[in-house]
């Protein structure tokens, strides 16, 4: 598994490591209108999946409004939100973000994503900072897992994979 810190203290991450090359895994997180949503309803279109702790968060809030404003410039890419906050706090922060080129999704039901993809924060109950593109036949073509926690993930290689994948 990556190795993974929150604030320099190693956590330990649940679920599988995914590598480049993977069969990207499916999940069922919730929807902000608690409709579910798995990998399977974007398929055909390439996915960059990013996982972050809480959108409350400074740093959390400047990746998903960094990944916001490329959106609108990717061509059949789909941005995918994935934290354990409630569906109704991801709506009402979105909504006073401007956040509308990605899709927020909520794992705090049952960590099926976190765990998918070995993201899940054991000592937390968080999802650790990573960053999946996966493309349309739904192969994972790039990873990241952010080894501090409380640290941004490499922007550019991720939205490169993303333009490169087809």
């Amino acid at each position: 598994m990556a190795n993974v810190t929150f604030k320099g203290k190693p956590v330990t991450l649940l679920g599988n490591e995914v590598k480049v090359g993977d069969k990207a895994s499916n999940f069922t997180v919730l929807a902000n209108d608690l409709s579910e949503v798995t990998l399977e309803n974007t398929k055909g279109q390439v996915r960059i999946i990013i996982s972050v702790p809480s959108v409350d968060t400074g740093v959390c809030d400047a990746e998903i409004r960094r990944f916001n404003e490329e959106a609108s410039g990717l061509d059949n890419v789909k941005v995918l939100t994935v934290s354990v906050d409630l569906p109704f706090a991801q709506k009402r922060w979105c909504a006073a973000a401007g956040i509308e080129n990605v899709q927020t999704l909520s794992d705090h039901r049952d960590l099926s994503f976190g765990e998918a993809y070995g993201v899940a924060i054991k000592e937390l109950r968080l999802l650790a900072r990573a960053v999946f593109v996966v493309d349309s036949s739904d192969t994972v073509t790039y990873v990241e897992y952010v080894n501090e926690v409380t640290e941004h993930p490499n922007y550019e290689a991720a939205l490169e994979a993303a333009k490169n994948a087809k």
